[in-house]
């Protein structure tokens, strides 16, 4: 059974057809795109749609769409996954998060990626989570900091854009189930 969950503004959902039309919007933002080679053509958002639909049918998790539970507004996406693609310190699971201008500023990253965490830790028993993006992307390394990764010190360059591309140059970041505890224990969390 997949799992969905609420935190107070946010309610983490499996996607549905209603969430198709305002992601692919969302998606075609070249400023909601800024970190990224070019915003998404529809296909394209269908296909992450449908990638972790696969990930929801075969283990109950992935990255969820997310509402805001006072209007059920599509805000993003929040959520944990299997990347797709080999990466250097794979495999692992990822956290990561897009969210649509209107949403930006009002710290839902931050609630909705914490929450994650939690989930990933406590409802499906990962050891480790990872969080990597373009060395540029300043408000997504606050969101990793804020929610208690830390920089692994292993930079890497992305294997999906070419040698030399602008954003080509990622950072990683990390945090462990222990970590998480100790952080959660103490009332570091919030």
């Amino acid at each position: 059974m997949p799992i969905e969950f609420d935190t107070p503004r946010l309610a983490f959902r499996v996607w549905s057809e209603r969430h198709r039309a305002p992601f692919a919007e969302m998606n075609a933002d070249p400023a909601v795109m800024k970190h990224f080679p070019a915003p998404l053509t529809v296909e394209q958002s269908n296909a992450s749609v449908d990638f972790w639909l696969g990930q929801f049918a075969a283990q109950g998790w992935g990255g969820w769409a997310v509402e805001l539970r006072e209007t059920g507004e599509f805000a993003g996406f929040i959520g944990i996954w299997v990347p797709a693609r080999a990466l250097p310190f794979g495999p692992c699971v990822e956290i990561g998060w897009r969210l649509k201008r209107s949403a930006w500023g009002q710290g839902y990253a931050t609630e909705g990626a914490r929450e994650c965490l939690r989930v990933g830790f406590e409802r499906v028993g990962l050891e480790e989570i990872v969080s990597f993006t373009t060395l540029a992307n300043h408000p997504s390394i606050a969101v990793m900091e804020r929610i208690g990764m830390r920089n692994a010190g292993a930079d890497f360059d992305h294997p999906a854009l070419p040698q030399g591309h602008r954003l080509a140059r990622h950072c990683l970041y990390r945090i462990s189930r222990t970590r998480w505890r100790e952080r959660k224990d103490s009332g570091r969390l919030g």
